[in-house]
């Protein structure tokens, strides 16, 4: 049993540390958990600041049972083990069982719609918090998208692009292509549409000369979130890295994917894309540069009759993804969540709440385009 009220499980993960980082900013006592204390001991020694965080390193077996034992008397779990869709489900039924409200970075589309649909009654019913995707390329970009809609009440159509400079962890690797197993969803007409197989556009990022790649990488979140929203028909999302021949990578390797290994058996299909992401990214980054590793969430809504074109500026993705998972969790320790059962970040703790926090430490900047 935990005696702090909040568990991070997978801290020795490159987001788990920032997510750690973040709740030390907050003052937040937490219980740093995973598979390793060793490999737990010797990422937090590295943690700025630590040894002014209240915290507990725990060593703990992706077990139900184990995990059930762990979160107990916690009051929120953050878990950044992923993917998300293969390793999510143990975490999801332990912190049910214990109580917690459950956030994480997992943003991939048949993730959050399987979250949505097996487990929102469960936790709706025992008052509680389930938010998947509380992380970066999905709440940053839901920000732009709900100040959209303050501002253009009568928008039922968005696009939304969320991009970054950087090298994806070890996790996002086995992740962007662990999904390519699954189909890419858009939403149109309140009805989920597959994207067809290596669905690419240029896109163009205001004040920007030069068009950028990016691909449906499975829909994120976004589509999800406003299934069934009155005032939201049509959403479509895409993304991706803001260097051009990582893309150009990726989407050869989707091809591959669509021509060699689709045909094979699940369960080889899943370790060929796990060895594919092993060779691609098998270690863990070097920290963010904030001048260099930037983001940039362009969301462009509209109506018959109103338009409006939201842009946030920003720094670090995966620093993002640590202080809006710290946010969400100091949030739940002092107050409940906005909604219970499935919700998304922005839905659960405020979309102005989380652009000011992003804005208080200086890695985001929204501004009105057009």
């Amino acid at each position: 049993m935990a005696d702090r009220p909040v568990v991070v499980y997978g801290a020795s993960g490159f987001s788990g540390r920032l997510i750690v980082e973040f709740l030390r900013e907050y003052n937040v006592p937490f219980v740093a958990a995973g598979r390793s204390r060793e490999r737990l001991e010797d990422v937090l020694d590295h943690v700025p600041g630590i040894s002014t965080a209240d915290y507990e390193i725990a060593e703990v077996g992706h077990d139900v049972g184990e995990l059930t034992a762990l979160f107990e008397g916690s009051k929120v779990v953050c878990n950044s083990v992923g993917p998300c869709i293969y390793y999510g489900d143990t975490v999801i039924e332990a912190a049910l069982a214990a109580g917690c409200h459950y956030i994480d970075t997992g943003g991939e589309t048949p993730w959050v719609k399987s979250v949505r649909e097996n487990w929102h009654e469960r936790f709706l019913e025992a008052g509680l918090l389930v938010a998947p995707a509380t992380a970066y390329m999905s709440a940053t970009a839901e920000v732009a998208i709900r100040v959209a809609q303050e501002r253009a009440p009568g928008i039922d159509t968005i696009e939304v692009l969320s991009m970054f400079m950087g090298m994806p962890t070890y996790g996002s690797t086995q992740t962007i292509f662990g999904q390519l197993q699954w189909e890419s969803l858009y939403l149109q007409e309140n009805e989920y549409v597959e994207w067809p197989p290596v669905t690419t556009i240029e896109a163009l990022i205001p004040g920007e000369f030069r068009t950028r790649l990016a691909l449906p990488w499975g829909g994120f979140p976004h589509p999800v979130w406003f299934k069934d929203d009155p005032r939201i028909a049509n959403v479509y999302a895409f993304g991706g890295l803001l260097d051009r021949t990582i893309m150009e990578n990726v989407v050869a390797g989707q091809r591959d994917y669509q021509e060699k290994i689709r045909p094979l058996p699940p369960e080889e299909q899943k370790k060929i894309l796990a060895d594919i992401a092993d060779s691609v990214q098998a270690g863990m980054p070097p920290r963010e540069n904030r001048r260099h590793q930037r983001t940039i969430d362009v969301v462009s809504a509209r109506g018959s009759l109103d338009s409006m074109q939201v842009v946030v500026h920003g720094q670090g993705a995966y620093l993002q993804t640590g202080l809006i998972q710290a946010f969400a969790a100091h949030h739940l320790v002092f107050q409940p969540p906005r909604a219970t059962g499935f919700a998304s970040p922005c839905s659960a703790f405020g979309h102005r709440e989380l652009l000011a926090a992003l804005e208080a430490y200086g890695l985001a900047r929204l501004k009105i385009v057009g």
